[in-house]
């Protein structure tokens, strides 16, 4: 009791800088416990929410021929394409320095946060999920610049037909939050059609690829934005890439257009894939 007597009739010890700057930090800490959860809310659940709705009610709004986020937000435009089994796909991007993503998980959720605030290397770092028939992409692939993920080049692939895939190529230049959400998110380089070149001259050089095929795309000509709000802009071009097996491709492979009619074309209507000739 006497100390406390002491504490409240001590104006000296009351108003003394040290206490000063106590209370100070106890009311920071107390506004980043309040704000945390509220941003948490706002940026996971009410915005995110409130996209589905919108996307529920004006559908026309959506842009053709992309993937699109879990909130059905229009998201990347599908750019690239290949013919080759599932197993082709996968020899052939580990043979172009491309590495398989991780399943997103708890523990890869933290091991990506960790590499890319510390710098760590983690080259197999999961990517988002995308939509596209209805479904997560089935395939993605990343190469990254540096040691951490903050910078990577990646792409999403979706099997359409037996032996056919399509996907969206694009480089993430840097991490920030949603200009839509507000969720944490890698933003992505405008030049989507340089990303697709990226790639098809990695595959080129590790011999993995027949030849190149080029025909009008999914998506139209122009720009637009992506799910997090990032300007893009494309040709509407679509580059299949014919694979060749175990690595039996030539030693060079023009990247800039093919030799031979297109062997696919995708409309771009199209809701469901199917292959023709």
């Amino acid at each position: 009791m006497r100390f406390i007597k002491f504490i409240f009739h001590s104006p000296r010890l009351l108003y003394s800088p040290r206490v000063k700057l106590g209370a100070w930090i106890a009311r920071v800490a107390a506004g980043v416990l309040l704000a945390v959860p509220a941003y948490a809310g706002l940026a996971y659940v009410v915005l995110p929410m409130s996209w589905k709705g919108y996307q529920t009610f004006a559908p026309g709004a959506a842009v053709r021929g992309c993937s699109r986020t879990a909130e059905g937000i229009p998201a990347d435009p599908l750019n690239v394409a290949f013919v080759g089994s599932r197993e082709q796909v996968v020899a052939a991007m580990r043979s172009a320095g491309w590495e398989p993503a991780d399943p997103i998980t708890w523990r890869s959720g933290i091991r990506d946060a960790t590499s890319i605030l510390f710098d760590r290397p983690y080259s197999s770092a999961p990517v988002s999920r995308h939509f596209l028939f209805g479904r997560p992409q089935d395939l993605a692939f990343e190469r990254v610049e540096g040691k951490s993920p903050r910078r990577r080049h990646h792409v999403r692939l979706w099997q359409s037909a037996d032996a056919f895939w399509i996907g969206a190529a694009t480089f993430d230049r840097s991490v920030g939050v949603s200009r839509r959400t507000g969720e944490v998110m890698h933003h992505i380089e405008p030049d989507v059609d340089a990303e697709r070149a990226t790639l098809f001259a990695d595959l080129a050089r590790g011999g993995r690829l027949a030849r190149i095929e080029q025909g009008e795309g999914p998506h139209p000509a122009g720009e637009d934005l992506n799910g997090g709000g990032d300007r893009y802009v494309t040709d509407g071009r679509l580059w299949t890439g014919v694979l060749a097996p175990d690595g039996q491709g030539p030693d060079s492979v023009s990247v800039a257009a093919g030799g031979a009619p297109p062997i696919t074309n995708v409309s771009p209507d199209r809701q469901s894939g199917s292959r023709s000739r």
